[in-house]
């Protein structure tokens, strides 16, 4: 029987143990953090959108530039396996009205006990507080409970994380021990993240509120979603969507009214106001909320008094910004091992028996069930190619 060693208890993690396991072979999880899953249980707070159930073909290139080498990959686990997966768990699911799929519960933790249950049954060994700090010679080795400690494995699977919200694990500290062994990575960067603006006094009373029903744009995406005016800037899936494009210097811009186009605008503004401000007139012919109106005037004061001017600007008011936060403070990020560094089955060209999986590897995809799927479907092929490996090799 071969041994297996998985580093990282994430869903990529998770997923890879299981297929080494059904293979036959004996597995042993690290993970760095005293339990496992933690950042998949904190997704879980918000609902865990598993899927996005659409079409294959329109879901691809939600993954951008990484698309082709991802299609293999997807194709073998896509957004309807990971809803039979999820069910097969013991997980009712359910599909809201922009096809996001959710377990009924909307939380992590039972469907993670259920996988966890099942892992331990088909025998998978876990360990925590095991930090990995890399190779000597034929061993991996690791900081755990009781100081140093090496294991020899006969295939390895990394799934460590990116390089956001390090405190739940993924502080991106693996790449040094890849660079070492000449493995090709790309730069982390911010995905699915927020936007820093420093406000001025006069937005004070609105932090908190919610920017709806508006269209944001930079550069060639767009996105219909909400978000909220933070103490820091502006935060939500409606920003997240977008934050891509921000990142590649595309300038961006918001639409308060989406569902009219400029010259309709431009009219409703030309009707008489009598002695009513302007701000009582744009309440009263365009129903603009307060949250709407405090932005304009922020990011445009004075606000033009001819109606077409002010049409345009409200259709295409841009947000000047100091950048996106930090990587930290992303959802993942963009960036990590290279596709042309691994192999067709997620190996390390440069350290053969060992693979990649999870948001170590360079794509990157927006919210709305994109990253758990890719996450799953990665670990899953990963764990797959280990597999086959190890069996070649014995």
């Amino acid at each position: 029987m071969s041994h297996a060693l998985v580093i990282g208890a994430g869903p990529a993690g998770l997923m890879a143990a299981e297929e080494l396991a059904r293979a036959g072979h004996a597995v042993m999880v690290c993970e760095a953090k005293p339990s496992v899953a933690r950042k998949f249980l904190m997704a879980g707070k918000s609902g865990l959108n598993l899927a996005k159930d659409e079409p294959f073909e329109a879901m691809l290139p939600r993954y951008f530039e990484a698309a082709r080498p991802l299609r293999p990959i997807l194709e073998s686990f896509d957004a309807q396996a990971v809803q039979d997966w999820a069910r097969g768990l013991g997980q009712e699911i359910f599909t809201g009205s922009t096809g996001r799929v959710f377990p009924r519960a909307m939380k992590a933790s039972p469907l993670l006990r259920a996988w966890l249950q099942r892992l331990g049954s088909a025998g998978v060994a876990f360990r925590t507080n095991m930090g990995w700090q890399g190779w000597e010679g034929g061993m991996t080795v690791f900081d755990g409970p009781q100081g140093r400690e090496a294991i020899v494995a006969d295939v390895t699977v990394l799934a460590l994380g990116g390089a956001s919200w390090a405190r739940l694990g993924s502080d991106g500290a693996w790449t040094g021990h890849l660079a070492t062994r000449g493995v090709a990575l790309s730069r982390f960067e911010p995905a699915n993240v927020g936007l820093q603006i420093g406000w001025s006094d006069h937005m004070g009373k609105h932090l908190g509120h919610a920017l709806k029903g508006v269209r944001f744009k930079a550069g060639p995406m767009s996105s219909r979603g909400e978000a909220v005016i933070s103490e820091t800037g502006i935060e939500g899936g409606g920003i997240y969507e977008v934050s891509r494009a921000v990142r590649l210097q595309h300038r961006l811009s918001v639409d308060f009214l989406p569902d009219l186009d400029q010259s309709t605008v431009a009219a409703r503004l030309s009707r008489p106001r009598g002695k009513a401000s302007l701000s009582t007139h744009l309440r009263k012919a365009l129903r603009l909320d307060p949250v709407k109106l405090a932005l304009a005037q922020e990011m445009a004061r004075p606000l033009p008094q001819d109606p077409e001017a002010l049409a345009r600007v409200l259709k295409h008011l841009r947000l000047e910004h100091q950048g996106l936060r930090p990587m930290d403070q992303a959802i993942s990020v963009a960036g990590g091992v290279r596709f042309d560094a691994l192999t067709p089955g997620l190996m390390l060209k440069q350290v053969p028996g060992v693979f990649c999986a999870g948001e170590m590897i360079d794509w990157e995809a927006p919210t709305g069930g994109y990253l758990i799927t890719a996450c799953l479907a990665t670990g899953r092929w990963a764990g797959r190619g280990a597999a086959a490996y190890a069996a070649e090799a014995a």
